[in-house]
């Protein structure tokens, strides 16, 4: 009983201790670096938690003293928190921090093998933590700086060291959307490998094809992107960092959702989050990364219910983690605000999707550029939104600035994609799309119907006759012909073309139908059809039905608290339905 009553003593005495350092900081400054790296931190965090964020701000922004309290490895997620908050006061640590090691490792390049190798192992940690706290334009200039570094000596150990970095800076430059220098970094890195090779060396290709398979992914080029999948998973072997393993089913999966292949890409994504929550915790960014994934896995199969509850999830977590202004954080708000939006679609209830959508470009324009690639897609989802809320909207001047600001936020997103991606592409196409639905509202017909039509030829040339984006535009033209150009005939064939490939792609309940299915009531009455009418009445009520029952008990997360299969079996199950096999995990 003593043992317990005194288990709270030390804790209290090492706080009582903090706090007496804290308080003395300006005579204790010098002493404090010479402690522990965790009681330093806990140091730190005392002044972050007293808000003295000013001299937290000159502590953190010395590259010593962050390179050692980032060996506090237990304590990361409690230097975000940190961290976070000084970018907020506006002390620009993370971009100090890059500077700084950019001219250390220019000061050593005459220096020996052993001091360059010290020096590129703390670039990858400060670069890693930069790049998970979503800084990454500084990560960037870390790794550069990490790569010169290694291409100073012509030896195998940095050719090694070149291709890891490499795989980082491919990261890094994905989630800052710059493309072209991936695939640059991409081709780098081949030819350390190739290197290698010749040399009877081998390094592990897993992260490398994930973060490739990345790359195009976001190109939308979804067939390379799976081809790439493929590559990766048969990298996957034992004692590979999971991190890595996470991120390659991630990717896999989500390569596996855009080419419909929808059971492959569940067992992936399942696994995926079940190892994250398993091995780095339920309140870690990674867990949150896989959540988005699983996500975007479950609005893809038309679960939309149970992606908006699991996209609030991976958005808390982030906050937790990153605090407000943070990109991350951003991300998360857009992809809940699009999965709001297509949930709350038949209630007309759009005030929670239009929150996150603001929250989402209200973060990226304090962050970045104004014409970053990023806000393509947060402006859209807003432009969406705001489209829906004038059709409702009973006063005729608020309908027509809200449907004004929704043309000006497609357009502006219009032109970041084809800046990016080019004309050819299925994100451009995707604007092409909304733009047409917005000029049906705005009643400019006929450049609706070019919109759409352009949207369609797009879509069928890179994606095929029937994919679900293809079906979604042609259900749009259908729309617009049966509703506001009476062009029923038409219309017709365009709704039929639409239901055929929602029920093959998702089956009879697929929520789609119903306004495809509406639409054709609406046709059959116009053209005095009345037994079809009935008919589609009568197939309207089934579905409504069908969704009765659908997903009525199914809990998403609850689904993911444990896997059927080890990592290894997953691998192989997927291999195998490829007709390849892999190495053995």
């Amino acid at each position: 009983m003593a043992a317990v009553e005194l288990e709270w003593i030390p804790e209290t005495l090492y706080n009582t201790a903090i706090s007496a350092v804290v308080d003395n900081y300006i005579r204790s400054r010098r002493d404090i670096r010479s402690l522990p790296e965790n009681i330093q931190f806990d140091v730190y965090y005392k002044l972050y938690q007293q808000g003295r964020l000013c001299q937290l701000g000159s502590e953190f922004c010395e590259l010593e003293v962050f390179a050692k309290v980032l060996r506090a490895l237990d304590k990361r997620h409690l230097l975000h928190h940190c961290f976070q908050a000084l970018m907020d006061h506006g002390v620009k640590v993370a971009s100090v921090l890059a500077y700084s090691f950019s001219r250390r490792c220019s000061y050593i390049a005459e220096s020996d093998a052993a001091v360059k190798e010290k020096a590129i192992q703390v670039g990858f940690v400060l670069g890693g933590f930069l790049s998970d706290a979503g800084w990454y334009s500084d990560a960037e200039k870390v790794f550069l700086s990490c790569l010169q570094l290694c291409t100073l000596h012509d030896e195998m150990l940095h050719w090694f060291r070149a291709v890891e970095c490499c795989v980082r800076l491919l990261h890094v430059r994905n989630g800052n959307c710059k493309y072209h220098l991936g695939e640059e970094t991409f081709k780098l890195a081949q030819t350390y490998m190739d290197k290698l090779a010749k040399h009877g060396q081998q390094a592990n290709k897993a992260a490398l094809y994930g973060e490739l398979c990345a790359l195009l992914f976001a190109k939308s080029h979804y067939d390379e992107a799976y081809k790439w999948c493929i590559e990766a998973m048969k990298e996957i072997t034992a004692g590979l960092p999971v991190k890595v393993v996470v991120d390659v089913l991630r990717q896999a999966s989500k390569a596996c959702v855009v080419k419909r292949e929808f059971k492959k890409a569940e067992q992936l994504i399942k696994h995926a989050v079940y190892l994250a929550r398993d091995h780095f915790g339920s309140k870690h960014p990674k867990y949150s990364d896989t959540l988005l994934d699983y996500g975007f896995y479950l609005l893809n199969v038309d679960n939309i219910c149970q992606s908006v509850a699991i996209y609030q999830a991976a958005l808390d977590i982030r906050q937790s983690v990153f605090g407000g202004k943070n990109i991350h954080v951003a991300t998360a708000h857009e992809d809940l605000a699009y999965s709001s939006y297509v949930h709350q679609y038949s209630s007309g209830k759009f005030d929670n999707a239009l929150f996150h959508a603001e929250r989402a470009i209200g973060i990226i324009t304090h962050i970045l550029p104004e014409d970053h690639l990023l806000l393509a897609s947060s402006k859209r989802v807003k432009a969406l939104i705001l489209e829906e809320i004038a059709i409702d909207c009973h006063n005729k001047e608020t309908e027509q600035r809200l449907l004004q600001e929704a043309h000006d936020l497609h357009l502006s997103s219009l032109q970041l994609a084809k800046k990016a991606f080019g004309e050819f592409n299925v994100q451009t196409a995707k604007h092409y799309g909304n733009l047409g639905r917005l000029y049906q509202s705005m009643r400019k017909f006929k450049e609706a119907e070019e919109m759409h039509i352009k949207a369609i030829q797009i879509k069928e040339q890179l994606l095929g006759q029937e994919d679900y984006e293809v079906a979604l535009s042609v259900g749009h033209l259908a729309s617009l012909y049966n509703y506001d150009m009476n062009q029923y005939e038409n219309a017709e064939k365009l709704y039929l073309r639409s239901i055929a490939i929602g029920k093959k792609l998702f089956g009879e309940g697929y929520s789609g139908l119903e306004y495809d299915y509406r639409g054709l009531i609406k046709l059959y009455n116009s053209i005095g059809n009345y037994e079809k009418v009935f008919e589609y009445h009568n197939v309207l009520s089934n579905w409504n039905r069908l969704r009765d029952r659908q997903y009525s008990v199914t809990d998403a997360l609850e689904d993911v608290n444990t896997s059927p299969q080890s990592t290894e079996e997953v691998v192989q199950s997927f291999l195998i339905s490829q007709n390849v096999e892999g190495p053995s995990c």
